[in-house]
């Protein structure tokens, strides 16, 4: 990494590094999972090097279908550069089957499919535990105007037929997973942030054994045994 890089910023699982460009971030994915929103955190031998090319394998298949994305290219192991994005702190949550909170929340069985996919809105705040929006709160925050809570609507349905489709040809049934948006450097909005298993829910279509990181969560194995079945399986479909 360049010695001159300044670290913006350190969150829960990756660092980002001013590069010589302003308008482009290197971002680092560290060596750490964290749950109960960082309350637990871990260090995990490669799960940087395994996430970033989950991520990066992702961002490279979604701009193959014509999603645009903060995503510019992976750097090596662990880095890749983005875009510098002035981010929507909105959590944007798909569920196409029930699990998790929805499935407590809700009382229904494990992996009941839905008729069609379950969209939900949380405020991105570890102060606050991330709270449940919906469209009147959102508005009433200016969190996002009407346009741009479409804008994040339709993309986010359509990132979910493609990963649904890429994970289904890797065995991997996608239960829900966490999406975030904002805007690049033209002020455009578009999808930024990490895909991986830390913000997928993945099961192997035929067993349902958990390959994501409700296995950290739930203190139920190895955590990057599903991690690196998930990137194997990702690398054999392309």
């Amino acid at each position: 990494m360049n010695s001159l890089a300044t670290l913006i910023k350190e969150g829960k699982a990756k660092q980002l590094f001013t590069t010589e460009d302003d308008t482009i971030i290197r971002v680092h994915y560290m060596n750490q999972a964290t749950a109960l929103n960082g309350k637990r955190k871990e260090q995990i031998a490669d799960k940087g090097e395994v996430n970033n090319q989950i991520d990066s394998l992702i961002y490279n298949y979604l701009q193959s279908k014509g999603i645009e994305t903060h995503f510019i290219k992976q750097l090596d192991a662990s880095d890749q550069l983005v875009k510098k994005m002035t981010m929507i702190p909105l959590e944007v949550v798909i569920r196409n089957y029930s699990s998790g909170s929805f499935q407590r929340k809700f009382d229904t069985e494990y992996l009941l499919p839905f008729k069609t996919p379950v969209q939900e809105f949380f405020y991105k705040s570890d102060r606050l535990d991330d709270p449940f929006m919906n469209d009147s709160q959102i508005l009433a925050l200016s969190i996002a105007d009407e346009s741009q809570l479409k804008t994040i609507r339709e993309q986010a349905l359509k990132v979910n037929d493609a990963l649904t489709e890429l994970f289904a040809k890797a065995g991997i049934t996608l239960v829900d997973f966490k999406l975030e948006f904002g805007f690049d450097p033209e002020g455009k909005l578009i999808l930024g942030d990490e895909i991986s298993p830390d913000s997928c829910r993945l099961v192997d279509a035929k067993t349902h054994d958990s390959l994501d990181k409700d296995v950290f969560r739930k203190h139920t194995g190895d955590v990057m045994d599903g991690y690196r079945t998930v990137l194997s399986r990702l690398q054999a479909t392309r």
